[in-house]
């Protein structure tokens, strides 16, 4: 016979630890217009890959406004360039789809990272 308080008390204190140490993973995202310079680009590539590596999915999105509209396909590239960038460390979860004025593509952390 055991005492069911001490038991109890003993696996709540377990149940506490291991949530300690699980990590959730959250979505970080990044946003873009379709005339974003190379170098912002590449600033923002390096925030991308810090997430990536710190476990995170990644969201990217292109904002379009106006006559952004007519730059779609511009907008398209530069997240096939950011999924290119990555493709060491991630893989592309959902492709670049347009959701009204956005355009959205999701990264998640590769597993044998």
């Amino acid at each position: 016979m055991i005492d069911f308080g001490k038991f109890m008390y003993e696996k709540k204190k377990k149940e506490k630890e291991a949530k300690k140490k699980q990590h959730t993973m959250q979505v970080k995202e990044l946003r873009f217009r379709p005339n974003t310079d190379d170098h912002d680009l590449e600033f923002k590539t390096r925030h991308a890959r810090g997430f990536l590596e710190d476990g995170d999915k990644v969201k990217a999105t292109v904002q379009f406004r106006g006559r952004d509209m007519l730059y779609t396909e511009k907008g398209e590239e530069l997240l096939h360039n950011l999924a290119d960038e990555l493709s060491d460390i991630s893989q592309i979860e959902s492709k670049p789809t347009m959701e009204g004025r956005r355009m959205i593509m999701i990264l998640t952390p590769s597993k044998n990272s």
